[in-house]
């Protein structure tokens, strides 16, 4: 069964709760194989906008990439993500980062996604839980794109077992 690795963040209203409610959702969609620690992070894009909780998982789903991205936006919608401007604050972020070694570019979808390399935001959770993954179209793994990764963004480690 193919393995994805989903990014999930929140900077609006009560953050943990928001990504509690995606990973409830997620966890329908497929197993979830390992979960990140939680990170508080500076915002990323758009900086006059609160702090980001970010984590990141890994999952095998019976579900295309294509439709892992639908499904994913369903669940944005039903946690309560509303339409702003785009990197401004969110209620749920849900993005692929990976989907087994599968490169991919479409209208609708990216993989692996297009900026994951500039987001220590990304790099940091997803190394705490996958440092060797290789990176499709590259020799390189999670954690050397991590230890040259240029991103400033603070990132603060609040919680391992966040989702318990």
């Amino acid at each position: 069964m193919p393995e994805a690795v989903i990014a999930l963040g929140s900077n609006v209203g009560d953050r943990l709760t928001y990504l509690k409610k995606a990973l409830n959702s997620i966890q329908r969609r497929g197993t979830i194989l390992k979960i990140s620690p939680l990170y508080e992070t500076s915002p990323y894009g758009f900086m006059d906008q609160p702090y980001f909780l970010n984590a990141v998982l890994l999952m095998e789903t019976h579900l295309s990439a294509e439709h892992l991205l639908s499904e994913l936006k369903s669940i944005e919608e039903e946690v309560g993500r509303k339409q702003r401007i785009r990197w401004g604050p969110r209620e749920i972020d849900l993005d692929i980062i990976f989907y087994d070694h599968l490169q991919l570019k479409s209208e609708d979808l990216t993989i692996p996604h297009p900026d994951f390399h500039n987001r220590r935001f990304v790099l940091q959770p997803l190394a705490d839980i996958a440092p060797d993954w290789k990176i499709p179209g590259s020799a390189q793994t999670v954690q050397q794109f991590l230890n040259i990764c240029s991103d400033k963004t603070i990132i603060k480690l609040i919680e391992k077992d966040w989702y318990i």
